[in-house]
């Protein structure tokens, strides 16, 4: 059966994200499709940028790469960032994956596998993964790649990017012999001394701005939907959701729209949430439930089976995250499964 709530992946607008990454960038542009592609599915969107031209990837986990290897083939380079945890190098070798190390441990742990083609992330500031400058290790057969990773590439006049990209310059200098990646998207628009050999954008490709704002040199990527299921009239007075969290100040019309935040429309959404529906942007009314929101449409022509659209053309995902107090990531990772993707262009 049909589900009344869907995630409508643009491939076109994909494309064009990518390709104006990398003329923002003036580097190759290898694509990070971790986590399922930020939930948008990463095989048909790596095949998509596949045919655009990309020939390298970047996965979170070695089972995220293992998948997408059987889906794409031999010819792409697929990245795992999370490294060579424990007895994973034989998995890697198997689906022909290569490790980011960040710590001398994964750095044996690959050797004392045999080695081969693997990376080297350099912690210059964001102190989460990588080696720190001072502790990086002497070049190595296998090496074939050396990145770092921005801390602060929403906020382009924070100085931490320039201190990163100054100390990342001077330590990739050691490995002469590898390529060299230290932009993620908000990078990408930083400048052509940003790019070194190539970026490594992730959520520019699927609609989101480079500072967390909607930007014009993006275009929405994901839209989701959901049906109305139904229209009630709610008396002046009476309440609506959970905690009755809002009282209709007015004789009002309420639709109910059928995504709640087990499809990705966050709770944090009430009350500051609005969705498009009926040609206008309309506010979600009382606490969004698991699987059901309450939208104002007091006054317009709305009827079971309309449409709501919660983000994408008319309702920039940035905008919705901000509503949300978080980021364009969390609502795209947050999806649940039973929502069916659909694939446009």
């Amino acid at each position: 059966m049909p589900s009344p709530a869907s995630l409508t992946v643009d491939l076109n607008a994909l494309a064009h994200n990518f390709h104006a990454l990398e003329a923002a960038s003036g580097a190759p542009v290898h694509p990070v499709v971790k986590a399922d592609s930020y939930g948008l599915g990463a095989t048909p969107v790596a095949r998509r940028l596949m045919a655009e031209g990309a020939r390298t990837f970047f996965v979170a986990r070695a089972a995220e790469g293992v998948a997408l290897r059987a889906a794409l083939g031999p010819d792409p380079a697929l990245y795992v960032l999370d490294g060579c945890h424990g007895d994973a190098a034989g998995d890697l070798k198997a689906a022909d994956l290569r490790p980011i190390l960040n710590q001398p441990v994964q750095l044996e742990t690959w050797r004392a596998a045999g080695g081969g083609a693997c990376g080297l992330q350099i912690d210059t500031g964001m102190s989460r993964l990588g080696f720190r400058p001072e502790d990086a290790p002497e070049p190595f057969e296998g090496l074939d790649l050396v990145m770092s990773h921005l801390a602060c590439a929403d906020a382009p006049a924070d100085s931490l990017n320039r201190r990163q990209r100054d100390a990342f310059a001077g330590i990739s200098a050691k490995y002469p012999g590898a390529s060299v990646s230290f932009s993620n998207s908000g990078g990408c628009f930083m400048g052509a001394d940003f790019a070194f050999d190539a970026v490594r954008p992730g959520i520019c490709l699927y609609g989101g701005g480079p500072e967390g704002r909607p930007d014009d040199r993006i275009k929405p990527v994901a839209t989701l939907s959901a049906e109305v299921v139904q229209v009630r009239l709610v008396p002046k007075g009476e309440t609506v959701g959970y905690s009755a969290g809002w009282t209709a100040p007015r004789d009002s019309t309420i639709a109910i729209v059928a995504a709640g935040y087990a499809d990705g429309v966050l709770r944090a959404y009430s009350p500051r949430g609005k969705v498009w529906l009926a040609d206008a942007l309309r506010p979600i009314v009382g606490r969004v439930s698991m699987d059901v929101i309450a939208v104002d449409v007091t006054d317009a022509d709305v009827a079971v089976g309309d449409l709501c659209e919660i983000y994408g053309p008319n309702r920039n995902i940035d905008d919705q995250a901000t509503a949300a107090g978080t980021i364009a990531y969390e609502l795209l990772t947050s999806i649940n499964p039973r929502v069916p993707r659909v694939y446009v262009g």
